[in-house]
């Protein structure tokens, strides 16, 4: 079984250690880790250390850190503009792009999304967003967490398109399939366009294909908004050195 991971401020040095507040918590009275049980701190910019737990309080647990070392990001970083789903299908969008490896997720309000973030609504939409790609990161045991963005507009999407080494637009109609592109072996950032149930708006794909992104298909069969990303990340891993 592996060890069950838990977020920290900031990495612990090696030696006795507390696992206090809210992460404590958890591990005391829901996981019930006990003495001789070990465990994974994680800072969620690639920091990790090894524990053993020593003894269990009421909300925290005092550790021994057996070893503590950093691990690079995986590259190329990739970022995943997501479409504004219907209902809770976001949330699910969010925990599977977490899960195989997004480093970046942003939402998008496109033209043809239903729906809409408006003022309260929208903080608790995006505050829901950022707690499932925290507590997805934890349970795919990732170092690196994912960054949620603020909510974007087509033209935020058109200038966050500019900047990265390569972008795909993931669209039913393309030709080119987006497992036949090569990235370059030197690439370092890789942007992915995840369009709304309705599909992307001419006008938006071509004010995206204006600052360099290429239209790509993922196959012969049209996924749902929600699912669409996470095939086109492991498409991307399989490309490049992120899963090798």
């Amino acid at each position: 079984m592996t060890d069950p991971v838990f977020l920290v401020d900031e990495l612990p040095p090696v030696g006795p250690a507390v696992l206090d507040g809210p992460e404590g918590r958890h591990a005391a009275t829901v996981r019930r880790l006990g003495p001789g049980e070990t465990l994974l701190l994680a800072d969620g910019v690639g920091g990790r250390a090894s524990c053993v737990v020593v003894a269990a309080d009421r909300d925290s647990l005092r550790l021994d850190v057996r070893t503590a070392e950093r691990v690079p990001r995986p590259t190329p970083t990739v970022t995943v503009v997501q479409a504004l789903p219907k209902g809770d299908r976001g949330e699910a969008a969010v925990e599977m792009m977490t899960e195989a490896g997004a480093d970046t997720i942003v939402p998008w309000s496109a033209s043809r999304s239903v729906t809409r973030w408006k003022e309260a609504r929208g903080d608790k939409a995006l505050a829901r967003w950022r707690s499932t790609a925290r507590e997805a990161a934890k349970q795919s045991r990732r170092l690196w967490l994912p960054e949620v963005a603020d909510l974007a507009s087509t033209a935020d999407v058109r200038k966050l398109l500019s900047v990265h080494d390569a972008a795909f637009v993931l669209h039913e109609d393309a030709t080119a399939p987006l497992a036949g592109t090569s990235p370059a072996a030197e690439i370092g950032t890789i942007a992915l366009v995840v369009g709304p149930e309705g599909g992307i708006a001419p006008d938006e794909l071509e004010s995206f294909v204006q600052v360099g992104a290429v239209p790509v298909r993922l196959g012969p069969t049209v996924l749902r908004t929600s699912t669409a990303g996470v095939a086109a990340l492991a498409v991307v891993n399989a490309l490049t050195s992120r899963w090798r």
